[in-house]
């Protein structure tokens, strides 16, 4: 059972009970649909003043829409389109202070005003990426990235 918990700590702090809280979440679970969706539902949990979070996996060359917390998304994003098909594109995290000041945006909630987004790669390839918003700009930073980052690599474990 899953309780909701206070992050009292820094910021650094509670990343790293977010990592710890991750990986127990999926131990030993094989559905990769169901640790996508715990995944983003802890997210969304513990992250304040963001207003979707989900992830997109990669099938046939493209992105396509996975489990998520938030309003109804776009259901493809070519690779090298938009933040997510250029954190493929480019195999690296998009940390977007101003999303309408990155080229090519696509919109998909008008409330999200900053962005970051981190590939997932497994085995050289392009498994997908994590994808949050939020309706504030400059939301994200340098230890949004890094920790974000890290939960990934959490995830990839489980999948």
């Amino acid at each position: 059972m899953f309780e909701v918990q206070a992050y009292s700590g820094s910021k650094q702090e509670s990343y790293e009970q977010l990592l710890k809280q991750l990986d127990s979440l999926l131990e030993g679970e094989d559905s990769v649909v169901a640790n996508l969706a715990n995944a983003s539902a802890l997210l969304n949990q513990f992250l304040d003043q963001v207003n979707w979070v989900g992830f997109y996996t990669m099938d046939n060359g493209e992105l396509v829409l996975g489990p998520f917390q938030g309003l109804p998304a776009c259901v493809k994003i070519p690779n090298g389109k938009g933040v997510c098909g250029t954190a493929t594109e480019k195999r690296a995290t998009q940390l977007v202070p101003d999303v309408h000041q990155f080229p090519g945006h696509i919109a998909c909630d008008a409330q999200s005003q900053s962005e970051i987004v981190v590939p997932i790669i497994q085995n050289e390839e392009i498994f997908g990426v994590l994808d949050i918003d939020a309706p504030v700009k400059e939301r994200f930073d340098e230890t949004d990235r890094h920790y974000l980052e890290q939960f990934v690599e959490t995830l990839k474990k489980h999948l």
